[in-house]
């Protein structure tokens, strides 16, 4: 090999794989378990501006950040969405924290990713997951009065 060319076996599967071309098990690898995509927002109907709440889905375990149910999450929440590498760009609402926005956009994964960090509690102890920050839309009331902009938080 020479001193320009790249042993691509150096490096980690999501730099030298497209999301298209990823396994299962590469592709749920990817999420980083903050729970942000299970925050419930609010859409105005003439300007279609999208408002974050600190509301989350009712399957999401406040705790763990984890889907209690995820194999049947699309059955007892019927809008809750399955993203693949064919829809990702459709969903504008992902936050930029988001692993698989962060690749689909060219960025790399943020150091406190558990496939950068090897553990997956720095998402948590970074204060980049929902644990401690969000409540189960159960006991919510009016998801007006939750509206926040913490989900949106950017990262480099």
């Amino acid at each position: 090999m020479t001193a320009t060319e790249i042993d691509v076996t150096d490096k980690p599967f999501w730099e030298t794989t497209s999301l298209a071309d990823m396994t299962a098990e590469q592709w749920e690898s990817l999420c980083d378990g903050c729970g942000k995509c299970c925050l419930l927002k609010l859409e105005d109907e003439d300007t279609l501006e999208l408002a974050y709440t600190n509301v989350a889905c009712r399957q999401l375990d406040l705790g763990t950040c984890q889907c209690k149910n995820y194999a049947k999450r699309s059955l007892l929440v019927p809008d809750c969405v399955t993203m693949t590498a064919a829809n990702i760009t459709e969903f504008g609402w992902m936050p930029k924290t988001c692993a698989y926005r962060r690749l689909a956009e060219g960025k790399t994964l943020a150091w406190w990713h558990p496939l950068i960090s090897g553990d997956p509690e720095t998402v948590h102890t970074a204060g980049m997951s929902v644990r401690g920050r969000s409540i189960s839309e159960r006991v919510a009331g009016d998801l007006e009065d939750h509206i926040t902009d913490w989900p949106e938080e950017d990262i480099p």
